[in-house]
């Protein structure tokens, strides 16, 4: 007789019915009453290939969300975890860059932006002057 042991005890499962976990099986169950309502109350309006068309779309949602998982997350949780984000707590996200550095070397990079427009200024002022007198000279 052979046990078989997960490596990863979270990727345990327990069986209970045809290999089936209890929250697949109990999926399948309401997939299957789902099915089988809709054939009872379709069967006297539609014909037999449309009912049974329609049986499969009507049980394929109950079903699928007995073996969905994604990211963790049961197709419930999932549906859930939308309804917050989407609907309940919507916002817009805006990227802000918080910059520490450049919060503490704002008034430097200021004091430093003084001086060069002072040197700059003073250097047009004497080539200014300086282009003046050669042309008084001339």
């Amino acid at each position: 007789m052979e046990i078989k042991i997960p490596k990863e005890i979270r990727n345990y499962h327990e069986n209970i019915f045809f290999g089936l976990n209890t929250r697949q099986f109990v999926c399948s169950l309401l997939a299957l009453g789902a099915a089988v309502g809709l054939y009872f109350c379709l069967r006297p309006i539609v014909g037999a290939e449309q009912v049974g068309w329609m049986c499969i779309l009507g049980a394929a949602p109950f079903a699928a969300c007995g073996f969905f998982s994604y990211h963790g997350m049961t197709a419930e949780q999932l549906l859930w975890a939308w309804i917050k984000s989407e609907i309940l707590s919507p916002k817009r996200l805006v990227f802000r860059s918080d910059c520490l550095y450049y919060q503490i070397m704002q008034p430097a990079m200021a004091e430093g932006c003084k001086r060069r427009h002072k040197k700059r200024a003073n250097k047009t002022d004497k080539t200014q002057t300086e282009t003046e007198e050669s042309y008084e000279e001339k």
